[in-house]
């Protein structure tokens, strides 16, 4: 399978106004998202991936923009196992489709396990992520769930029946611990 490709287009005013809504909206997200903690127990707690600056995959940025902005936008979403679209809910997967064929136009494989056998970039290191990039997570070598890294140590995934789509941290101790590898669409 050869690689998907996005079409590249020139920084337009509109683009760069795009870039810089995004980095706001992940800033006030990324502040609104987490519970408030005691000075004492933030160096205890928090990561090195979230005081990394984001970053978008070279050339790509304007595809990331519009995968970050589909994805933010879907939280809060209900979960429902099979799901596809906002208004019938997601499961993992299907979120993960829904947003890279609604902001590229990319048709991605339907399960969690398809995509990750897609014949594009493996990214192994969490510190080597970049934003757009998906996430597989598994164990015993089988990937059962993935979601989309929107960049600073946090990623947006469908995780569970009852649930809703949701930011989480990519190295909090389940997810470090069941990462499996990363696929880098955008590249």
């Amino acid at each position: 399978m050869n690689p998907p490709s996005v079409a590249r287009s020139a920084a337009s005013p509109t683009r760069i106004a795009r870039l810089a809504l995004l980095v706001v909206a992940i800033v006030l997200l990324a502040a609104c998202a987490s519970a408030p903690r005691r000075a004492a127990s933030i160096a205890a707690t928090e990561s090195a991936l979230a005081n990394e600056p984001a970053r978008g995959p070279e050339g790509e940025t304007a595809a990331a923009n519009d995968v970050l902005f589909r994805a933010m936008a879907l939280v809060g979403t209900p979960y429902h196992w099979g799901g596809n679209t906002p208004a019938g809910g997601f499961d993992c997967s299907g979120l993960v489709g829904y947003i890279y064929r609604n902001a590229t136009g990319l048709q991605l494989p339907r399960t969690s396990g398809e995509m990750a056998d897609m014949d594009v970039r493996k990214v192994k290191r969490m510190t080597q992520l970049v934003s757009g990039d998906l996430v597989f997570f598994g164990s015993r070598g089988r990937i059962s769930h993935v979601g989309v890294y929107v960049g600073k140590g946090r990623f947006v995934h469908a995780p569970n029946s009852g649930g809703t789509v949701r930011l989480d941290d990519i190295d909090g101790p389940y997810w470090r611990d069941h990462f499996a590898y990363a696929r880098r669409v955008l590249d």
